[in-house]
């Protein structure tokens, strides 16, 4: 048996509540965390030797509390918090139990993602306490260099360090705002999976995986909240169409020419089942259960042009009262030109031209020219579509953009 295997396995599956319980204890989730890799540390050492415990996590969380123990020893000045460890590790709990609680972990999310840090720190903190990621693989994730990433993390953590984070739920009068941007976070992970802004992939499911990974524990963690449930359902609505959506070379394959019986249902009847749960659990639908409801017209459609582009509409239109964005009045449009012809689509992209967000937004482009080919007009098409090609953000929306770009060229 391959004993360090299932150390990192263990690792993988125990760290988050491992970390989220020892901050819980320390209030310090940097010193929480080193604490973690000096037990599992400590278990690759022993476990070869000694064979693996019958309860794996309890054993990290006795061990990390006698090492926590040992430190505050150390530190006179932290005496208070000697005494509470040494009194949890006399309770039954550790031994009988696995590493912490759901409301430690629940905790150690919202920390993790708390508003003093940036975007990009909370989601690189998130991969790393929450998903329990290497700092290797969180660097992967967001290709960068190991150290960098190293260096985010744990500047993030010195932030929260200084700034005094509590280790602690919000309260009820912020939970909303708090939960949005925990939500916000995970959706960035997965969007950056979903469809790459920077590097020569298009897609990586990996990140995306990991994302989805997170939202089933916030669902797991606030099964009353939809948002939570409306969030796993558009996350596995769309990662359903992964299979699909490049071909052999790599090369990105757009909504209508995907093969729909690739599609994997599981995901979808997943997706579908969230997003139930959602809408019945009597609180008004947010953005990203009406988001996921339009993915739904497109899962339940088995060909694109049986697409119920009505719905659809009307599914933009309450998001757009919900979270208004150019984005979402672009992509209004391209529903708009299914359900009624170009010329209202060109209308109601024309009404969206002026914001200086669409003047750098390269799928704008991409869609008018769609609909510049429908009315015949080639040679403006042509020359949206290779506007649009200078903004792609990756090497392969850039070469599918030049292509149509060469074809609609090749149509005057």
């Amino acid at each position: 048996m391959d004993v360090r295997r299932t150390v990192e396995a263990v690792w993988r599956i125990e760290s988050p509540r491992l970390v989220a319980h020892l901050a819980r204890l320390t209030q310090d989730v940097g010193l929480a965390e080193e604490i973690a890799q000096d037990a599992f540390a400590q278990a690759l050492d022993q476990w070869p030797r000694e064979g693996v415990p019958r309860n794996p996590g309890a054993w990290l969380t006795t061990t990390a509390k006698r090492r926590a123990i040992d430190l505050v020893r150390r530190e006179q000045a932290r005496d208070r918090k000697y005494t509470q460890l040494a009194a949890d590790l006399r309770t039954p709990r550790a031994e009988d139990g696995g590493a912490g609680s759901d409301e430690d972990l629940f905790s150690l999310v919202f920390v993790a993602c708390h508003p003093v840090l940036s975007r990009e720190s909370r989601a690189a903190l998130a991969l790393r306490l929450v998903g329990g990621l290497s700092t290797d693989e969180v660097a992967r994730a967001f290709l960068v260099p190991s150290a960098t990433m190293g260096q985010r993390i744990s500047r993030a953590k010195r932030t929260l360090a200084e700034a005094q984070v509590p280790f602690a739920l919000p309260g009820d009068d912020e939970l909303a705002a708090r939960l949005s941007a925990v939500l916000e976070v995970v959706y960035l992970v997965f969007n950056e999976g979903y469809a790459a802004t920077s590097g020569d992939t298009w897609v990586r499911r990996d990140l995306a995986e990991e994302a989805m990974r997170l939202g089933r524990v916030l669902a797991g963690l606030m099964p009353r909240e939809p948002e939570v449930h409306g969030l796993v359902a558009l996350m596995e609505l769309q990662a359903s169409r992964f299979a699909t959506r490049t071909g052999p070379d790599g090369a990105p394959v757009l909504l209508p020419d995907q093969d729909r019986s690739r599609w994997d249902r599981t995901l979808i009847t997943h997706g579908l089942a969230a997003l139930a749960r959602a809408r019945t659990a009597g609180k008004p639908l947010g953005p990203y259960t009406v988001q996921a409801a339009i993915a739904a017209c497109h899962s339940r459609a088995p060909r694109f042009e049986d697409t119920d582009w009505e719905a659809v509409i009307a599914l933009y239109d309450a998001l757009a009262q919900l979270a208004p964005s150019p984005v979402v009045d672009l992509n209004r449009a391209v529903a708009v030109l299914h359900a009624d012809g170009p010329d209202a689509a060109l209308a109601a992209l024309d009404g969206i031209r002026g914001d200086p967000r669409m003047a750098r937004y390269h799928l704008y482009g991409a869609v008018r020219a769609d609909v510049l080919l429908r009315m015949g007009r080639h040679d403006e098409a042509a020359d949206e579509l290779e506007r649009a090609a200078d903004l792609a953000p990756t090497a392969r929306e850039r070469a599918l953009l030049l292509s149509r770009a060469a074809a609609a060229a090749d149509r005057l």
